[in-house]
Order: structure tokens, then sequence, then C-alpha cells
């Protein structure tokens, strides 16, 4: 995939036909939509993304297309990890857990096996890619 030239119109347009196909697969990627608190501003911030379902998580990739520097929703994640996940037609509270180690290896070389562009992404980078699982937030008793 080619990067738009206005990144934020694309994304405000995804964003826009995800909520009025009420969450409808757009393409041939399974797509969500990840709401932050931003690390700076405070204020929320969405990202339509592509995730990989595993189990009762979903995982998502912080490739930023192969980019020097993490996309601003990770950064914003890594600040708190309490976000908002909206897939299909459910919208729910979620925990980001970033990945380390040899789980984080495993998961993403098991991820880029099925969408081998995720390997040149990281072939464009000196940063070690992140990978997130995003995990329900268990509601109070």
């Amino acid at each position: 995939m080619t990067m738009p030239s206005d990144v934020g119109a694309y994304n405000r347009q995804l964003i826009a036909q995800f909520r009025e196909s009420n969450g409808a697969a757009l393409g041939n990627r399974p797509l969500l939509l990840l709401t932050t608190v931003g690390a700076r501003s405070g204020n929320e911030h969405t990202a339509p993304m592509m995730y990989v379902p595993d189990g009762d998580r979903l995982l998502v990739v912080a490739s930023n297309a192969g980019a020097p520097r993490d996309p601003d929703w990770y950064i914003n994640l890594v600040a708190s990890s309490a976000v908002r996940v909206e897939v299909g037609a459910e919208s729910y509270a979620a925990s980001a857990r970033v990945l380390t180690g040899d789980e984080r290896e495993a998961t993403f070389t098991r991820i880029a096996a099925q969408y081998p562009f995720f390997h040149k992404h990281q072939a464009k980078t000196s940063r070690v890619i992140p990978v997130v699982a995003l995990e329900r937030a268990t509601e109070p008793g």
C-alpha cells in the first residue's frame, strides 16, 4: 500500500466509513479503531488500524510502515494503557500491553508469516517494531 499524501484526511475518511458501516470489514484486512489519550495533550485520538485476532485479545503492530519513529497512537498507549477499541459493531474499554522478549519475537514472526509486508516494514527501520495486545477490560462486579 502506498501512503496517502494526507494521512490525516485518509484516516478521518476511513474512520467515518468504518462507523457508517457499523464496523463492517473494509478491504481484505481486519480493521479496528483504537482510541488513546494523548500523552501530551490529554485529548482523545482515534486511529484506524489492522489487527490480528488472538484468542480473547486483539494484536496490533506499531510498524508505522517502517518509519524511523513509533506511531503517535503507540506513544500514547505507552503513556496510558487504558484504551477504547471499536471492532465490528462493538465498542469496549481495553488495556494495551506491549509484548516483550520471546513473546514479542514469536508473535511478530507469526503475524509477519501471515502478513509478509511487516517483514518489509521491519527491514526499513532500525527500531524494533512493537506488537501490542489489546485485552478487554473487566467490568467491575
